[in-house]
């Protein structure tokens, strides 16, 4: 069993993709409610937006199992990211649209928990730290960039449309001062929405492993699906994507610069 896939590059860009996996355990997609099965809140194709990461020379750590078996972007003690708003836990017992995930009696209990950080949630967290070390190693300054993407309506979590390009920095402290400005400003000047620490401001890992001061800067990007996929279809759109992925390529060339 293999919790990610882990592409390695030389320059000073680690790439990591949580919430992209489509993989479930044994046995798991039969305790699901109906339509969960199809795993609605994964980031689809997220990962097809960064197909320029070679030629950057980026490390890619990519998850293969779903956020529905552990959500990798979750601190392992699930305390709330976000005191006070709804949010989704490290093991999610909801969809974002707030239907119930798992089938009557079928939810996990603490001992699966448990075997679940040590199977997928640690294997990613140990290969994302390791791999901080060996590029800071080679380079004064490395930047973590967290790709993720979501729904653009999400009542669950947000009242309106969400922004199509949600920058996060954890209010500016994973990150060196200055950088969440400028990623902004190339934001603006694009066609598409944005915002800047909203209301997504960096997950677990972005706030865990951003450490300016140390060398390491990490950003969150949070796109919007309908930028490049149907959602309603859950189907990749290489026209809408051909548009965006030039704007997600400055985003990340300029955090490097």
């Amino acid at each position: 069993m293999t919790a990610c896939d882990l592409v390695r590059g030389g320059g000073p860009l680690l790439i990591s993709v949580p919430h992209v996996g489509g993989e479930l355990p044994p046995g798991m997609a039969a305790r699901l409610t109906p339509g969960s099965e199809r795993l609605p809140d994964t980031d689809w194709f997220v990962d097809r937006l960064y197909d320029f990461a070679d030629e950057l020379g980026a490390t890619v750590l990519r998850a293969r199992y779903s956020r529905y078996v552990v959500d990798l972007n979750r601190p392992p003690d699930d305390a709330s990211l976000y005191p006070g708003q709804a949010t989704t836990g490290l093991f999610p017992d909801r969809r974002f649209d707030g239907a119930p995930l798992f089938r009557d009696d079928a939810a996990p209990d603490a001992t699966e928990w448990q075997r679940r950080i040590d199977r997928y949630w640690r294997p990613y967290h140990d290969n994302l730290a390791a791999e901080l070390v060996r590029l800071r190693a080679r380079h004064d300054r490395v930047l973590l960039w967290e790709a993720h993407s979501i729904r653009s309506f999400v009542p669950l979590l947000f009242d309106d449309r969400l922004p199509d390009l949600n920058l996060g920095t954890a209010d500016s402290t994973s990150c060196r001062p200055g950088l969440g400005e400028r990623l902004a400003a190339v934001a603006a000047a694009s066609p598409y929405s944005s915002v800047l620490n909203g209301r997504f401001k960096g997950g677990y890992i972005t706030r865990r492993y951003g450490d300016p001061a140390n060398g390491i800067d990490a950003v969150q990007l949070e796109i919007g699906q309908s930028t490049y996929m149907d959602e309603e279809a859950m189907r990749f759109d290489e026209d809408r994507a051909a548009q965006l992925r030039p704007i997600v390529r400055a985003l990340v060339e300029a955090a490097l610069r």
